[in-house]
């Protein structure tokens, strides 16, 4: 299976980048992973919500670019559907036994994903009603998928 993630925003912090390659290592055992960033746009301070939707759509305009049409389309969005690790695990299960080789999760930037986006997605999934950086969440992401390959696999991972 192939796994996309397709975000917004350069990760600068050392402690995230080595976070997310140490995870990458770990899930090329089970998945052809790849992570595709786009530009984010800067957001002005105190911008009007016409300027922040303006930002958003530039930002999903991007990302549409990479969508693979065959692929399962997943955006993290904090309406979206909750899961518990092994839920995820089956989400992956499920995935495979119908045939699917690609699942692409996009993650937006700091003002989340345009309408645009949101209605090219297959599903969209949510972490919780609180709101993380999109860089920890690219964090959060891979491990909780690193976390569902070890459940599919009967390995042990801590609880």
């Amino acid at each position: 299976m192939a796994v996309d993630i397709l975000c917004v925003g350069k990760i600068k912090e050392k402690y995230w980048n080595d976070a997310i390659l140490e995870y990458s290592k770990r899930l090329s055992r089970y998945v052809k992973l790849n992570i595709i960033e786009v530009q984010d746009e800067k957001t002005p301070d105190n911008a009007p919500l016409s300027v922040e939707e303006k930002i958003k759509e530039k930002e999903g305009s991007k990302l549409i670019k990479y969508i693979d049409p065959k692929a399962f389309v997943c955006a993290l969005a904090i309406n979206g559907k909750r899961y518990s690790s092994t839920g995820f695990a089956d989400f992956f299960s499920e995935k495979s036994v119908l045939g699917t080789s690609r699942i692409q999760f996009i993650i937006g930037g700091s003002l989340g994903l345009s309408d645009e986006v949101l209605s090219l997605a297959d599903g969209k999934i949510s972490f919780s009603d609180m709101t993380f950086p999109h860089q920890m969440m690219r964090v959060i992401l891979l491990e909780q998928i690193y976390r569902a390959y070890r459940i599919i696999n009967g390995e042990p991972y801590h609880k």
